[in-house]
């Protein structure tokens, strides 16, 4: 009786199967098929082993050598219910660990059920898999499949959310829930919202003594237009783009291999979005910007390095080159995610188990990307760089080559003889002494630091190219060397309101092209919902990079649609819809809590407040550089890595260097490998792969780093110094302080408590404003936006 309350609970109702398909399906696909996935298909799909299959009803009635391993409607007589739960001493699945309670308990449900398959799942044939598979009307029906619609905004009750058509949308989910907004912020909160949002940077005193000045309607809509001017807002929202494409200085492979050239792809990023180049070109330039016109040669060289998106895909491994396929596979899960919010890598090794994306379209994308030629950065098997782009090809022949030619010479000798000393340290005598190895080091080394001083500058992208064009074979269950059927390149279907064109090539510019044909129903929502998600907390689809069957749907679908149809009609203007989402009410509210609404809303998904958030680890840095006097504005130019002759990195002996800089924290070096410590410990991204979302994590640690870091007491002994040279009273020194740190005037009980501290400090002598604004570097309301 219990089992079939289960059911019950779990399906709706014990109606006849075929009345239960839709609930039986998605049973199946959110419970059971990842089961299956995650523990079976690895021995029991393809060669079966012990005779059996899983990838089937029909494969798991017939079973294997031990008889049928599922009997429709009692799972305890089932063998796959027996051995799941290790009750067979004989047979045990999976061998190592046994599955957990939970989905030990799905398989019972499932199989007490008769075991239900979707109908659009057949028995496999001799047909390969990614040849049967169609896409079927529901999985076409789902949201996010759906045509992008231009739906007029609500009318709103309230005057003044009537003015911008979002506000409408967010009003009339409000009132479904029967949740009350929450009144507008004061202009103190605002202006230091906007210029953390929009430049991860504080306002000025000034800035704000202006902005409270400025009566007039528009004094918001004037200030968000000069934060948007601001060379600081493509160095924040840089960043953010940043975090998705998972960039990085250095290659990710076993040594990490520095990549002295990718700075100039951040720089291209931190550009384009300050000149508000339409989103459209800027998708273009990053997939195809090799293969598109330009009107001059720096428009030319800068479209190049935009591919540095693609060349900066991770390598695995200790030779990279044997394992491109993993670099092809990262370069297809990062384009899904970032740019139509879909996971496709899932489909590498099977049809995707959740969204309408077949093994077959996996590789018709792989095979355009096995058509570009990407850059190697070096090794442990090759120490040497290969295929970056020269900005002016002769250089390479008359200049470049020669030069490195003689060093490698040198730099070759050099590292045998110091395999030769490793080698003497390790207990393995070479045929002559060490003073003599050390000898010729002494040597070498004399010959290769003057050469290491005169290296020529020749300018270089790490960028991709047009390699050889031809399609992909299906890597059975994602394995390179068993290789199916020969799959043409394209896109995918799923998205595609057309057949795939006449591919020239690679085939990237024609994906390009795809990925920003309006007709396209995933990439403004994608993008759009990205700038949500920074400027409220999180995306009106909480999943920022999945948009798929797994994802959380829209909380508000109509606004989305909205909001994409406007940004493909501004001309793709990213600073466009930072307007439009800045200048509404939703954004403008207090951020205060409301206990009714609290009850029904805790996660503020409707947005009847503004959600409250803590600086994030870039933001928190800068502001200190800044408060202190010492933040230097500006891209660095390279970092200083190591010349590359001198390059011997290997797996035991990988790169690592963390640059001390007064730059703004976009600027510092991001290794893939070893973690910068500053940001691991603030939650900054993991440059291995695609943060969409960065965790919020609350450690002692933390903490005490506010309280002893270098950072922070340098900043406040810096910042003190500055206070006592330019205010001569305690009380100005302290309304100071606070007009910087927080945005506003200390109260007359704040200044009370700062005086009372400091006559205590001095009594002991010490730095006492030091300490105190040390306290207040420390207080919740400088780490917080309200």
């Amino acid at each position: 009786m219990k089992s079939i309350l289960s059911f019950v609970v779990a399906f709706g109702c014990l109606q006849p199967l075929h009345a239960q398909e839709p609930l039986a399906d998605q049973f199946f696909e959110s419970r059971i098929r990842p089961i299956l996935a995650n523990n079976c298909y690895q021995c029991h799909t393809g060669a079966s082993s012990g005779g059996l299959r899983v990838d089937s009803r029909e494969a798991l009635l017939k079973g294997g050598a031990s008889g049928p391993s599922v009997i429709p409607g009692n799972p305890s007589a089932s063998l796959l219910i027996q051995a799941t739960n290790h009750t067979l001493s004989r047979l045990k699945m999976p061998p190592a660990d046994k599955l957990e309670p939970a989905d030990l308990a799905d398989l019972s449900k499932w199989v007490e059920a008769g075991a239900p398959w979707p109908k659009s799942d057949p028995a496999p044939t001799a047909r390969s898999t990614a040849s049967r598979y169609r896409i079927t009307p529901q999985q076409r029906a789902f949201w996010a499949f759906q045509p992008v619609r231009n739906p007029a905004p609500p009318p709103a009750r309230l005057k003044p959310w009537q003015a911008n058509p979002i506000d409408a949308f967010i009003l009339q989910k409000l009132d479904e829930k029967n949740l009350a907004p929450s009144p507008r912020a004061s202009k103190q909160t605002l202006i230091r919202r906007a210029s953390f949002d929009l430049t991860g940077l504080p306002p000025t005193p000034q800035e704000i003594d202006a902005f409270l000045a400025d009566k007039s309607p528009t004094a918001f809509a004037k200030r968000i237009d000069r934060l948007l001017a601001s060379p600081r807002y493509g160095e924040r929202w840089g960043r953010h783009w940043l975090d998705v494409v998972r960039y990085s200085d250095t290659a990710g492979d076993a040594s990490d291999y520095p990549i002295p050239q990718a700075h100039l792809y951040r720089d291209y990023v931190i550009d384009a979005l300050n000149t508000d180049k339409p989103y459209n070109q800027f998708v273009r330039e990053q997939l195809a910007g090799d293969l598109l016109p330009s009107s001059s040669e720096p428009q030319k060289w800068q479209q190049l390095i935009a591919t540095g998106y693609l060349a900066n895909a991770r390598r695995f491994n200790v030779n990279p080159l044997q394992f491109s396929h993993l670099t092809i596979d990262d370069s297809i899960d990062n384009f899904g995610k970032t740019f139509l919010g879909l996971s496709i890598a899932c489909a590498r090794c099977h049809d995707h188990k959740f969204d309408p994306i077949p093994n077959r379209d996996y590789f018709a994308l792989y095979g355009i990307f096995q058509s570009t030629k990407y850059p190697f950065p070096g090794s442990e098997k090759n120490h040497r760089p290969q295929g970056l782009i020269p900005r002016h090809p002769d250089e390479v022949t008359t200049i470049l080559k020669p030069y490195l030619d003689e060093l490698y010479k040198i730099t070759g000798r050099l590292g045998k003889v110091e395999g030769e000393k490793r080698s003497f340290v390790e207990g393995v005598t070479p045929n002559r002494t060490m003073a003599g190895i050390l000898a010729e080091i002494k040597e070498l080394e004399g010959k290769r630091d003057p050469m290491l001083a005169r290296a020529p500058k020749v300018e270089m992208a790490y960028a991709v190219v047009e390699g050889s064009p031809g399609n992909a074979r299906i890597h059975k269950r994602g394995e390179p060397k068993d290789l199916g059927e020969e799959v043409p390149r394209g896109f995918l279907e799923i998205a595609s309101s057309q057949p795939t064109p006449k591919l020239q090539g690679s085939g990237r510019l024609e994906l390009a092209d795809w990925v920003v044909d309006p007709a396209n129903p995933l990439p403004a929502r994608v993008m759009v919902n990205r700038l949500w998600q920074h400027h409220f907390g999180k995306g009106l689809v909480a999943s920022p990079s999945d948009f798929g069957k797994r994802g959380t749907p829209p909380t508000h679908p109509e606004l989305l649609d909205y909001l994409a149809t406007r940004f493909v009609q501004s001309g793709w203007s990213i600073k466009a819809m930072h307007r439009q989402l800045m200048l509404s009410e939703t954004y403008q509210q207090a951020s205060a809590e409301h206990a009714a609404n609290q009850e029904v809303d805790a996660a503020n998904d409707f947005l009847w407040r503004y959600s409250r958030h803590r600086l994030d680890a870039e933001s928190y840095r800068d502001t200190l550089l800044l408060t202190s006097g010492q933040l230097e504005y500006g891209p660095p130019g390279p970092h200083p890595f190591p010349h590359m002759g001198t390059w011997q990195f290997m797996q035991h002996g990988p790169f690592s260097a963390v640059y001390e800089s007064k730059r703004r924290s976009v600027y510092v070096m991001n290794q893939r490998i070893q973690r910068h410590p500053y940001f691991s410990l603030f939650d900054g991204a993991d440059a291995a792969i695609s943060t969409a979302q960065r965790p919020l994590t609350i450690t002692p640690i933390q903490a005490l780093f506010s309280m002893n870091s270098e950072l922070t007491t340098e900043t406040a002994s810096l910042w003190a110094k500055a206070l006592l040279e330019a205010h001569p009273t305690d009380q100005r020194r302290i309304q100071a302080a606070y007009r910087t740190a927080l945005g506003r005037a200390a109260t007359t009980e704040e200044i009370s408590r700062a005086h009372r501290y400091l006559a205590e400090a001095r009594k002991l002598g010490g730095a006492p404003l030091s300490s105190y604004l040390h306290a207040l570097l420390s207080s919740n309301e400088f780490l917080f936006v309200e």
